[in-house]
């Protein structure tokens, strides 16, 4: 049975973001791309594709598709994608 399961809620963390722009080898122009990353501490496991739903500063928004976190000697960094819709 598939389903969400809320495994962790109001764990202190950190959002950041980074744009990087490139150029597009099909003609198109410029191409914008965001890197989106999550740290938080090394006691939280988070599994790869987990959906993450973060508020910061009084807004909320939901991140899919979870990458394989970055683990540090204190801390840990998810790359996340912005959540789109259900198919």
């Amino acid at each position: 049975k598939h389903g969400e399961v809320t495994k962790y809620e109001d764990i202190p963390c950190k959002l950041s973001h980074k744009t990087f722009s490139a150029t597009s080898n099909t003609g198109a122009g410029a191409v914008l791309t965001k890197e989106i990353k999550l740290s938080l501490g090394n006691e939280y496991d988070i599994p790869a594709g987990s959906k993450i739903i973060v508020t910061q500063n009084g807004v909320t928004e939901e991140y899919t598709r979870s990458g394989k976190a970055a683990v540090f000697r204190v801390h840990q960094e998810i790359p996340l994608e912005l959540f789109r819709k259900y198919a």
